[in-house]
């Protein structure tokens, strides 16, 4: 169960040189080839260490004798919008040091801020890639899961809608490149729990600028006390849900804040990823081995060419944080970081992370990966719990995006004051 060729169409512009650079190279694992526990060493180069610390059965986590991951063909996936402004102005990015030893941006548009990353702060300029990447102006979903099962086998279930939505540097062939009602804000992330009963329409709001040197703020809805709190921005380690994933852990398996981070960069290679696979399929949780790993019936993985990074924080952001580095495995075609190995303050491991991208048919852009829908797990090597978080319903029902979003079950998800400004908090309720 766990489960060459590189379908392209025509090269235009810088980043379409690059992605055919990408394209040209025949992925290393050909499509039907099946990765096993007995032969899994021979693919051990494409896989976090914790994905292989899983494998050879020394993790407190463990694959059954007739593990299955079946490898698919490599696809290339458009975005002409974003492709065009990236040629358009990349070339007006310059880069700004900070007296912390972390580093900003000026002149960023929209587009890909760094086309062909290279020496110096070529991993920093992946990570702001990833934070950049193209994705759609709005995602929507009035029901997403997430599982948490501790080491007892106990398992919690949380459920919630969703609105996230990009109000800066959009890249969409109707939309501006700044909404007209961004008001100096660059990303928005909504999200209300819906289920359990006890915990319904808490919710947490978190809003990126555009300047990116002014920390995110992050406020969360209290039903009992029908009224929302701003939290500190020293609360990017906080859990979100009640899962063991944080703050600075979700959307990406990376939330933002680029100045804040000191990057090496390690290597190019490739890993497997989920993307074409059906939501009627991976909304289900008998899916799932136990929450471990999607099972061969959700689909085939296909290897995805990457930049692996080295995370950290800037030395005198260090104090506190929850995680000493962070290794991350970013698609250089797509920019969605897919994996991630997670060390604590004392460099002890303590978290792999997979985040998978399922694709979408986007209006206005064709079908792509990194549409809003999401299978992220992650599994804590340190208290022996896993958590799942899964976009689409067992009904089949996944994120939408962009103009999919105004009539959505019967809600209109484009209202920017009802799920993306503080003044949507206190509507929760009505």
């Amino acid at each position: 169960m766990f489960k060459r060729g590189c379908v392209a169409a025509g090269i235009v512009g810088i980043v379409m040189l690059v992605a055919g650079a990408v394209c040209a190279q025949s992925p290393p694992v050909p499509p039907g080839t099946v990765i096993t526990v007995q032969n899994w060493r021979q693919y051990q180069q494409f896989m976090p260490a914790g994905l292989q610390a899983i494998f050879s059965g020394t993790a407190p986590f463990k694959f059954e004798p007739g593990f299955r991951m079946v490898i698919g063909q490599t696809h290339h996936y458009r975005w002409p919008t974003y492709e065009q402004n990236t040629e358009k102005y990349a070339s007006r990015v310059k880069i700004v040091a900070l007296p912390d030893g972390g580093h900003s941006l000026s002149g960023y548009v929209a587009g890909l801020p760094f086309p062909k990353p290279n020496s110096p702060l070529k991993g920093w300029k992946v990570l702001v890639n990833t934070w950049y990447r193209p994705l759609p102006w709005l995602e929507c979903e009035p029901m997403w899961y997430l599982y948490l099962r501790d080491r007892f086998g106990n398992e919690h279930i949380t459920g919630g809608a969703l609105s996230y939505r990009r109000l800066s540097h959009i890249s969409d062939p109707v939309k501006p490149i700044t909404d007209p009602a961004a008001q100096g804000i660059d990303y928005s992330e909504l999200l209300i729990i819906m289920l359990p009963e006890e915990a319904k329409y808490t919710a947490q709001l978190t809003l990126y600028y555009d300047n990116p040197l002014k920390p995110e703020d992050l406020f969360v809805f209290i039903p009992a006390l029908r009224r929302s709190l701003r939290l500190s921005n020293a609360s990017r380690c906080s859990p979100v849900a009640g899962s063991d994933l944080v703050q600075d852990d979700v959307h990406t398996g990376w939330n933002g804040g680029f100045v804040r981070w000191t990057v090496k960069f390690l290597r190019a290679g490739w890993t497997p990823s989920m993307v074409r696979i059906d939501p009627n399929v991976y909304g289900k949780r008998s899916n799932y081995d136990d929450i471990l790993f999607p099972e061969p019936s959700i689909g085939s993985w296909e290897m995805r060419p990457v930049n692996i990074i080295d995370v950290r924080r800037v030395p005198s952001q260090r104090a506190g944080y929850c995680y000493g580095k962070r290794i991350m495995w970013v698609d250089s075609e797509t920019w969605a970081n897919l994996w991630a190995d997670l060390y604590d303050a004392g460099m002890k491991y303590w978290k792999l992370q997979m985040i998978s991208h399922p694709g979408l048919q986007i209006p206005g852009i064709g079908y792509t990966t990194d549409s809003g829908n999401f299978i992220e797990l992650g599994w804590d090597f340190q208290t022996v719990h896993i958590s799942a978080a899964v976009s689409a319903q067992p009904n089949g029902e996944a994120v939408r995006a962009n103009d999919q979003c105004k009539n959505y079950d019967g809600v209109n998800y484009t209202v920017i004051d009802r799920y993306n400004t503080v003044q949507a908090l206190s509507q929760i309720m009505r």
